[in-house]
């Protein structure tokens, strides 16, 4: 016959071993973390300097001793990567922003089932894939690598994340809100624009720092689209220089000063996205009740 007693034993064994099940998996999970954390931070600290961030790429010299002189900095990939990512986040915000809006007001409609659906579709697509679909859709017929392609296959990776944080956002606004406004006169149109929108802006915005951190990172469409460019510009409309780019060309490079400038610009990488999603959970300190 089983006792009180024994029973809550025997439950308090039970979970102080899943508890430490739990513990477990955590350390596991976080091993290769700090692993790739510190080996990224080992090598790549020693290459930054106020010439890796102020100086463009220079081709490596032979000095009279046979040393190779330094090749520069990255400042070219730094411009680059804020001028795509930048407008690439302009392009995916209205319209990231405004389907969420579609699908958290109009859930039942069968056209937001659809929009829903593309959207779980296109979140898990490859980001080469996108990459290929702009190269045909943009290179092939303008016959020009850009930044502004690049910023398009960017745009598309960022539209999903932004429109399901912005639809889950709003879904936590309480209907009193609503009521309140339409109650008092308010058209849905306007109560949605004026009201509900102001209440989800700290959730609005780490959709946004998401978006802006997934796609700071990636380097397949920016291949397939952007090309690269070891000098410094400015114009969207020609081939530019991209952090991810710089990181994976210097990496193939015969020259060791090269392949420190690459770990270099992946630990600016790692820190730059790093900082937002630590930024994206400090904008939602306060959520919603």
């Amino acid at each position: 016959m089983i006792t009180q007693a024994s029973n809550y034993k025997q439950r308090k064994i039970v979970d102080q071993f899943m508890r430490g099940l739990m513990v477990g998996a955590t350390i596991l999970a976080l091993i290769p973390l700090f692993l790739i954390l510190g080996y990224v931070i080992f090598r790549g600290a020693s290459s930054l300097s106020l010439a890796f961030f102020t100086e463009a790429y220079k081709a490596p010299q032979m000095s009279l001793t046979g040393d190779v002189q330094s090749a520069g900095g990255v400042l070219h990939g730094i411009v680059g990567s804020i001028l795509i990512v930048g407008a690439s986040l302009l392009f995916a915000l209205p319209i990231g922003i405004l389907a969420g809006v579609f699908l958290a007001e109009y859930p039942a409609n069968s056209v937001a089932t659809t929009v829903r659906f593309a959207t779980d579709v296109l979140s898990a697509a490859p980001s080469i894939v996108v990459g290929v679909v702009a190269y045909i859709l943009i290179v092939q017929r303008t016959k020009q690598f850009s930044g502004l392609a690049g910023s398009v296959a960017l745009a598309v990776l960022m539209i999903p994340v932004i429109t399901r944080t912005t639809e889950e956002i709003l879904k936590l606004v309480p209907h009193t809100v609503r009521e309140a406004a339409i109650a008092l006169g308010t058209p849905k149109w306007k109560t949605t624009f004026t009201v509900v929108l102001p209440a989800a802006t700290s959730g609005i915005v780490t959709g946004a720092l998401l978006a802006f951190a997934r796609a700071t990172g990636e380097t397949a469409p920016l291949l397939l689209t952007v090309l690269g460019n070891n000098n410094l510009g400015y114009s969207l409309l020609e081939p530019l220089a991209a952090l991810p780019l710089l990181t994976y060309k210097y990496t193939e490079m015969p020259f060791p000063e090269l392949n420190d400038l690459a770990w270099g610009t992946a630990l600016v990488l790692t820190g730059l996205v790093l900082s937002v999603n630590l930024l994206a959970r400090w904008a939602t300190r306060s959520r919603l009740k």
